[in-house]
């Protein structure tokens, strides 16, 4: 198996969520990280400096290459949370519809401001791309 460049760390998530410098993003990255833990029912997990993940799944990438990730994971960024789904934004158009403000890129789903965001719609994505890619989860 190929390595992927992002890895599984053994860093703590609470440190880093408490190293976030700017409180409003810190509030919305701890409530996205409790929101996600409840609906995979996973321990979260770094995944490099910067991703938190739910999971892990192996999954094989365009290019044949396999490679170990996770289903669910988010990453607090300065403009944006950025949330991961594996394979769950095209398929769930019209969960997408009545998320609130957000926007969409690759597998990457961007969400401004977390208070905006209809949280029941974004726990169904998050339980929808879990299980999708349960089946292949070791």
């Amino acid at each position: 198996m190929a390595e992927n460049k992002t890895q599984r760390t053994t860093a703590s998530v609470a440190a880093f969520l408490a190293a976030i410098t700017d409180r409003q993003r810190q509030r919305d990255a701890k409530a996205l990280a409790a929101l996600m833990r409840k609906a995979t029912g996973e321990k979260p997990a770094m995944w490099g400096e910067s991703i938190v993940g739910y999971g892990t799944t192996t999954y094989q990438g365009s290019r044949g290459r396999t490679v170990d990730w996770f289903p669910v994971g988010f990453s607090p960024r300065k403009t944006a949370l950025v949330i991961y789904l594996m394979g769950g934004l095209k398929a769930n158009a019209s969960l997408l519809s009545a998320l609130g403000p957000h926007k969409v890129g690759g597998g990457c789903l961007y969400l401004p401001r977390f208070e905006e965001v209809d949280t029941k719609v974004l726990t169904r994505l998050i339980k929808r791309s879990r299980d999708a890619n349960r089946r292949v989860t070791r």
